[in-house]
């Protein structure tokens, strides 16, 4: 058993560098070529970069990472589910980054790739564990149109995360180092080598999308076919990962691995129905946006969130470790919502908070505060 998961990781390590390699020759070949037929987002609003940027990030890591998953995974019904599924959300993506698709139709393109993943790959949640305090929960006629909403739901968590530069790369680096050692606990070999392969590819994407002292801006962007993408592959990891009777993982620590993302989505999303607008509106009241106004620079705010989502799915698998009922889990993350909605609700108060962070870790904000930026 041990050589066989020591051949295994030394093929994934093989597969993640080739994974890292080819995406950061297409993401130098293809910006060029995003330019060109202006595939590029260009500043303006809410937007804060300086010059338009091309959007290929995503489709550099889908097109990185397929040759070494086309040639580690065997074509079975889960496998192509899942690629006929990130065919969609892919698609759907370059359009709406190139003609700015409305929220429905981005919509019924993510319920569509969701009902791929069901129908076609067999992948679905149907069971949700003793959350409720009982035993294992058989969701029946439920576990189709729950598995749309999760999916969905992950999508857009991750695609609102995606204002920062980095910070949508940074949280998806965070849930799959998260889910491959869930994986690797629970023995889920080949979940956790797909995990380490796209790994690799986003990695080499964040090497272009990051800031760092040598260069001040992002090079490309992620853009919403790579966000959704990614939101994608989380979502259909996390139902790999718990509904798998093989590997047991309860279905309780999923939320906790992306939850920075699906919080603050929830929060923003509640608020903006409260108010009569569309929860798909844009505003300036994410928390990235207000760490941003605060005056954290983007290399901070990334840190910062990533060590959060860390810590948070850190302390929930030592919950789990430490036999913690599963129900109390979820009583956990509701609270952590709730609290996050009700302290976000005072935005100058956040941005203020967020102006002391940066004076004690910055030693001062990156310019003035910015108070009144909430689009209203």
């Amino acid at each position: 058993m041990h050589q066989a998961w020591e051949g295994l990781w030394n093929h994934s390590l093989v597969a993640s560098i080739t994974a890292f390699v080819a995406t950061i020759l297409l993401v130098v070949t293809l910006q060029p070529v995003a330019r060109l037929v202006g595939w590029v987002d260009r500043p303006g609003g809410r937007k804060i970069h300086a010059v338009p940027t091309p959007l290929i990030g995503g489709l550099a890591i889908v097109l990185g990472a397929l040759p070494a998953a086309i040639f580690t995974f065997e074509p079975t019904p889960r496998v192509v589910g899942f690629g006929l599924a990130a065919l969609i959300v892919v698609a759907a993506g370059i359009i709406d980054d190139l003609v700015d698709l409305r929220w429905p139709y981005r919509l019924l393109a993510q319920g569509a790739a969701a009902l791929v993943l069901v129908y076609v790959g067999d992948v679905r949640i149907e069971r949700i564990g003793p959350v409720f305090g009982g035993g294992i929960d058989e969701l029946g006629v439920l576990s189709m149109p729950l598995t749309v909403i999760a999916t969905v739901g992950i999508i857009n968590a991750l695609n609102m995360a995606d204002g920062v530069d980095g910070l949508a790369g940074a949280m998806t680096v965070c849930a799959l180092v998260m889910l491959t050692s869930a994986a690797v606990y629970s023995g889920n070999v080949r979940l956790s080598h797909g995990l380490v392969l796209l790994l690799g590819a986003v990695l080499a994407f964040l090497a272009f999308n990051m800031r760092t002292p040598w260069r001040s801006r992002a090079g490309v962007f992620l853009g919403d076919a790579g966000a959704e993408f990614l939101g994608l592959a989380i979502a259909w990891a996390c139902f790999r990962l718990t509904q798998n009777d093989n590997h047991p993982v309860t279905p309780a620590l999923a939320p906790f691995l992306v939850a920075p993302p699906i919080i603050d989505c929830l929060a923003v999303m509640i608020r903006r129905m409260t108010k009569g607008k569309s929860p798909f509106s844009a505003d300036r009241n994410h928390l990235h946006h207000m760490m941003i106004d605060g005056g954290l620079r983007p290399t901070t705010v990334v840190v910062l969130m990533s060590v959060v989502s860390l810590a948070i799915g850190l302390g929930a698998a030592l919950a789990l470790l430490a036999h913690t009922p599963a129900y109390w889990l979820m009583v956990a993350f509701v609270g952590l919502t709730l609290a996050y909605y009700m302290v976000s609700a005072d935005r100058e108060r956040c941005i203020r908070f967020f102006a002391w962070v940066a004076l004690r870790v910055q030693g001062a904000p990156a310019g003035e505060p910015r108070k009144m930026l909430a689009a209203e």
